[in-house]
């Protein structure tokens, strides 16, 4: 999207008015793009190596200062102009609260829990930072990535919602610690578990390349070239997504049990599954790890799992011996794929690449993360398989519906129209391709405003 031309239409028109710009103030604009999770997942908060790519799609924030001590903001999503969501709050009243409180404030009316995202930072830049904010602002939240897909919609309005208000605040950000607070937002105030490669992607993230991140937590690896003989596409299963969900959160705390039992086998506190050779855990550590154990169970013998952003429920059955034995493995194949990816040019190379995708698919299906949908999207691309240029698909993200990976020559992006026009029927899935900059690259524009 040109900001000076699409953008600022918008800011003009009625969502913009009800934004209640004020004529000739200028305008701060930020945007961070959504992501496509390649390869790594759901063993980010584990300790992985992640691979991502920052989607064309993206989010656009328009802020402006004003002396009334309000924040005002308007969110807009979907192609209908006219359909935009209001939220307005006192500053001193949302600056009062820490975060637990603006946690509760912010997520008690179901119809407006979006607003955690964008007023809960805010929060934290006071919280973490101690910034003040003289006055007040009036935010505009413009984004073209779909919520519930998989492709990390909330990362993209709170890194460009975090830029936005660094701008015109004057506060100095750095790119990992802007990715950090956004992470923050996401776990202390809106709530999601979520670990930090989506805002990493989502500020730091380079056109056509695969961000190569170590999440421990959030060392930058490189930014991987993706060569011209290959491309990758998500598919959108229509199975709306959550990392807030029960499943999602259930195997994260399933893995962080198993984590906290093999840190007391190996007498290393400071253990990351991530840390163990494929190879050895299945040998030495999986038969000790249980398939199933309860809440109640793991806290009678632990006082707790050392994850602050989930919590173990006592009455749940935690899959234990799957969740960890995920991100061992899934370590190993992002490991393995970001060695693989100059070669990708060689036919045996694209297809080791898709190997690794369908394997990383499988695990998260022994999670409990897979679905039928998920399941007959990779499988529609593995019936094509290499002969038609397709090479390997796999449920990305959070899992449990979402957006479904696919590796394929540069020139497969018809037979993956096809595949999604296919599994859709009368309305075809959307396909997300194309690539662009993180916030960061892309930096921060300033418009005028017309008087």
């Amino acid at each position: 999207m040109n900001v000076r031309t699409s953008f600022a239409a918008l800011i003009e028109g009625a969502p913009g008015r009800r934004a209640g710009f004020v004529a000739g103030d200028p305008l701060v604009v930020a945007r961070a793009p959504g992501r496509l999770d390649v390869i790594g997942g759901i063993a980010d908060y584990s300790g992985s190596l992640v691979l991502q790519l920052p989607l064309q799609a993206a989010c656009h924030v328009a802020l402006q200062r004003c002396a009334a001590p309000q924040l005002s903001i308007v969110s807009r999503r979907g192609a209908d102009l006219q359909r935009a969501e209001d939220f307005s709050i006192a500053m001193a009243e949302l600056l009062a609260l820490d975060e637990a409180a603006a946690a509760v404030r912010l997520r008690a009316d179901p119809a407006r829990r979006w607003a955690a995202y964008v007023a809960g930072a805010f929060v934290v830049l006071a919280q973490a930072r101690g910034a003040a904010f003289a006055g007040g602002a009036r935010l505009l939240i413009d984004s073209e990535v779909p919520e519930g897909s998989g492709v990390s919609s909330s990362a993209a309005v709170e890194v460009a919602t975090m830029q936005a208000i660094a701008a015109a605040f004057d506060l100095e950000l750095a790119p990992r610690e802007l990715a950090l607070l956004c992470q923050r937002v996401e776990n202390r105030i809106a709530g999601a578990p979520c670990g930090v490669m989506d805002q990493m992607t989502a500020a730091c993230g380079r056109r056509d390349h695969l961000l190569a991140l170590l999440c421990r937590p959030a060392e930058l690896r490189g930014q991987l070239p993706i060569p011209g003989a290959v491309a990758f596409w998500g598919i959108d299963s229509g199975v709306r997504h959550a990392v807030g969900g029960a499943d999602y959160a259930g195997v994260r705390a399933a893995a962080f049990i198993g984590r906290k039992l093999l840190a007391a086998r190996h007498r290393r506190a400071e253990l990351q599954l991530t840390d163990l050779d494929a190879g050895d855990f299945e040998r030495d550590d999986a038969p000790h790890l249980p398939e199933g154990l309860t809440g109640r169970a793991f806290l009678e013998r632990w006082r707790d799992h050392g994850d602050a952003a989930t919590a173990v429920d006592p009455q749940q059955s935690y899959a234990v011996r799957a969740a960890s034995r995920h991100p061992v493995h899934e370590h190993a194949r992002a490991q393995r794929f970001a060695a693989l990816l100059p070669d990708a040019a060689d036919e045996d190379a694209r297809r080791e690449l898709g190997a690794l995708l369908r394997a990383s698919h499988a695990s998260y299906g022994a999670c409990g993360l897979g679905t039928p949908q998920t399941d007959r999207l990779a499988a529609m691309v593995d019936e094509l398989g290499p002969a038609a240029g397709l090479y390997g698909a796999r449920i990305s993200g959070g899992g449990s519906g979402g957006t479904v990976v696919v590796l394929g020559r540069r020139d497969a992006g018809a037979r993956v129209a096809a595949i999604a026009a296919r599994y859709g029927g009368a309305t075809p899935a959307m396909v997300f391709g194309g690539s662009s900059d993180g916030a960061v690259q892309h930096g921060v524009k300033r418009l005028p405003t017309r008087r």
